[in-house]
């Protein structure tokens, strides 16, 4: 369950820095600097002309190439971290042993291990941690987790979700085992799973099942996953990963749910269910998209990291969620290497 502090500080400004300043630093950015009494102080990336140009875009006035100089500073409330996954862990531990909250971007770590470390230093210090599940804000997302949950749908049989890039893939860090720990599962894998346990109502994984593969590229990670999750709810979930694949049924947590009653699917979004035994597909009115992975999705991730370090509650999705995430990529890894089903509960 998650953790609730509380202390009487009471902040009239919040002060963050943030760590890396890739393509996701933009969204975070943008939606800190649209909530009142919020300050980025700083920017930090080893390759200083990124933070440079950075600072320079959104008028933040320090700069930096070396986050650990962040560590002990009094002026810095909190950090937004969105580095490679091999830092996340290591970083986010020493940034909470000096009294600072932490937004971490997903996967929370590099496997189930190094999470429990995080967990144990946020049990230390009673500091707060977020974890960049960012589908957990997104209406229709939202709008499918309600119905779902109101029961209209019956029970939930199975589930496919999706985290595919098609035609498409990324290169880099996250092509290296060694800075990323998995592929695409690690990489767009843990959306389709976050979410569609969120839809769920956040059930505990039971057993994990899954077939991993590299097919589309020379490197040493995953590109290619099937994933077969069943749940201490009685669901069974399918997830899709990879990249570069020629085709894809759902676009980035896409998510499709079979129930006695009804169906639902997310991206596209719409249900289908009996009327009066009259079967029939519905849609509700949603806000226009301007991409799929929208700014207000972010403006809300972010408004509510803030919320949180204002009311000293710890936020969600947390470190339960995203160790939850990380304890079933590594049971699909070790599943796919041993070619048998692993037991998590």
């Amino acid at each position: 369950m998650p953790m609730n502090f509380y202390n009487e500080k009471i902040m009239d400004k919040i002060r963050i820095a943030i760590i890396g300043t890739g393509y996701i630093a933009d969204y975070h950015a943008r939606g800190l600097q649209q909530l009142a009494d919020v300050e980025i102080v700083i920017a930090v990336d080893t390759q200083l002309e990124s933070a440079k140009k950075f600072t320079a875009k959104y008028n933040i006035k320090e700069v930096g190439s070396d986050a650990m100089n962040t560590v002990d500073r009094d002026d810095i409330d909190a950090l937004v971290i969105g580095i490679p996954n091999k830092y996340h862990a290591p970083y986010a531990i020493e940034f909470l042993k000096s009294g600072k909250d932490v937004f971490l971007e997903k996967p929370m770590a590099m496997n189930s291990w190094e999470g429990n470390e995080i967990i144990e230093a946020i049990r230390a210090t009673k500091q707060l941690l977020m974890v960049g599940h960012m589908w957990r804000f997104d209406t229709e997302v939202n709008h499918i987790r309600k119905v779902v949950q109101s029961g209209k749908l019956g029970k939930i049989i199975k589930t496919k979700g999706y985290g595919i890039h098609e035609n498409w893939g990324p290169s880099g860090w996250f092509t290296l085992k060694e800075m990323a720990g998995g592929g695409a599962l690690a990489d767009m894998g843990v959306h389709a799973i976050d979410t569609v346990r969120y839809i769920l109502g956040d059930p505990e994984p039971v057993t994990v099942y899954a077939q991993i593969g590299t097919n589309y590229g020379d490197y040493d990670v995953d590109d290619s996953g099937i994933i077969i999750i069943t749940w201490d709810n009685g669901t069974t979930s399918i997830i899709e990963s990879g990249w570069w694949h020629p085709h894809m049924d759902g676009p980035e947590a896409g998510t499709r749910l079979f129930g006695t009653k009804g169906y639902a699917s997310v991206f596209p979004t719409f249900l289908k269910y009996k009327v009066e035994e009259i079967p029939g597909e519905f849609k509700a009115p949603m806000p226009e998209r301007s991409e799929h992975c929208d700014q207000v999705i972010y403006d809300r991730q972010m408004e509510h990291f803030i919320d949180c370090i204002r009311s000293r509650k710890q936020p969600s999705p947390g470190f339960t969620e995203g160790q939850i995430v990380l304890n079933i990529v590594d049971a699909a890894y070790m599943s796919s290497q041993k070619n048998e089903v692993v037991t998590l509960k």
